[in-house]
């Protein structure tokens, strides 16, 4: 199922590779995306943002992990740079291979409206739409690649070691920023059952109710 794409959704793209570069501007464009900024590393993209109307700001901003000049963690610093100055734009980092310590680094405050998929994951068209709209709208999206390496890292919160199986499950989908009913679809569980493992999920790892709905955020 093709996700509808929201009216005037603007994006910003930061990738060093002019093949990829090239190929994501025409494909977001095709998909009904405007494009207001494109470059090939992330301090230029900052300040084509920085140019930018604020009418034109863009809503996501899509970047490669590593990108010139040292190809390590460019990425991921223009991202934590974007939340720290743009708290309300949404940010969706991709990278060739599973980097869990960048993962762990872009989510460890507020994660609402960030992402973090493979490449891999960009072939697949219609999950790379739907993950730049979930962020666009406040989601938390990560590669199920990711989160099984977050989950399963030695650096995992204890607390993880108090969940079930299924409670991990859960709990990974949640990460993939999948809601309780399409969790429950893929588990091939009632509503009421996801429910019930999404709440013992927040009391195994100590999260107040007061918290709301940021505790699923919490719990990721």
């Amino acid at each position: 199922m093709t996700p509808t794409i929201p009216v005037n959704l603007r994006l910003a793209v930061a990738e060093d590779s002019v093949l990829l570069r090239d190929g994501l501007v025409a494909l977001l464009t095709r998909r009904g995306f405007e494009v207001v900024a494109v470059a090939g590393d992330g301090e230029t993209l900052l300040a084509q943002i920085a140019r930018l109307p604020l009418e034109q700001q863009p809503h996501v901003v899509v970047l490669d992990v590593r990108m010139p000049p040292s190809f390590t963690d460019e990425g991921l610093r223009t991202a934590l740079r974007l939340r720290a100055e743009s708290p309300d734009v949404g940010i969706l980092l991709f990278s060739q291979y599973v980097e869990s310590r960048f993962a762990s680094q872009l989510f460890r405050g507020d994660a609402r409206g960030m992402g973090y998929l493979l490449k891999d994951r960009v072939a697949d068209v219609s999950q790379f739409v739907d993950a730049i709209v979930r962020v666009a709208g406040g989601q938390t999206v990560l590669d199920p690649e990711v989160v099984m390496q977050l989950v399963g890292s030695a650096g995992a919160d204890a607390g993880l070691a108090r969940l079930s199986p299924r409670e991990r499950e859960v709990l990974s989908l949640m990460a993939e920023g999948r809601s309780n009913g399409a969790i429950a679809d893929q588990l091939v569980l009632s509503a009421g059952a996801v429910e019930k493992h999404v709440s013992a999920i927040f009391t195994k790892l100590d999260l107040a109710i007061d918290a709301g709905d940021h505790r699923r955020v919490l719990a990721v």
